[in-house]
């Protein structure tokens, strides 16, 4: 697609603003007059989109201009991308997100993350929630959260170590479930809920 001019991109963006308002395109005089040059100069510019691929134009009707390609809206419509930080080896009695904890950052998209929740990632290590399909080197994004429901995996901090566990609250403690039958499970009466999982990324 051939790249267009700025005052071609002014005349582009009035049209599709002025459809989007109006709910029909403008014509060849209110473009003129909206930008103050002739129809003469409004017909270049319009024959130069139509033959870049941008517009499409009857000459038999009046009000026939429609956009093909909007670039402001494909903007607009671009993925969310989050930088989001990856722990690294979490030092005792640090904030989780602090520089000591952390080990560069990795960029993800939708549908992994999403605009309105905050991230970060952990590398799985050990094989205590294997069931769950949680394997050692799989990448976790975690969900920024302090509180979970019964059933749901939790990054959890106890004791000042990070774990990866089914979150369950009974009647007078918390159960911290392994998916492993290997393991057994962790079982206090406080623990920090720092994330739920949300999404695992895994690389071959």
């Amino acid at each position: 697609m051939k790249q267009v001019t700025e005052r071609q991109k002014e005349v582009l963006d009035f049209i599709s603003e002025f459809t989007g308002t109006n709910s029909y395109p403008p014509t060849v005089r209110e473009i003129g007059e909206h930008f103050g040059i002739s129809l003469r100069a409004v017909q270049d510019h319009i024959a130069a989109l139509q033959k870049k691929g941008y517009l499409s134009l009857s000459q038999k009707r009046s009000r026939s201009i429609r956009v093909l390609i909007d670039d402001s809206k494909k903007q607009e419509q671009s993925l969310f991308v989050s930088k989001v930080p990856l722990l690294g080896t979490v030092a005792a009695g640090k904030p989780l997100l602090c520089e000591e904890n952390l080990d560069g950052y990795i960029s993800l998209t939708e549908p992994f993350v999403r605009p309105d929740k905050s991230y970060f990632a952990l590398r799985v290590r050990g094989v205590s929630m294997i069931d769950a399909g949680i394997l050692e080197g799989d990448l976790a994004i975690v969900e920024q959260c302090n509180t979970a429901v019964n059933g749901q995996i939790v990054v959890a901090v106890v004791d000042e170590a990070i774990t990866i566990k089914r979150f369950y609250r009974e009647a007078e403690r918390i159960r911290l479930q392994p998916e492993n039958a290997a393991f057994q499970p962790i079982y206090c009466q406080d623990v920090r809920i720092v994330g739920t999982l949300s999404n695992i990324v895994r690389t071959y």
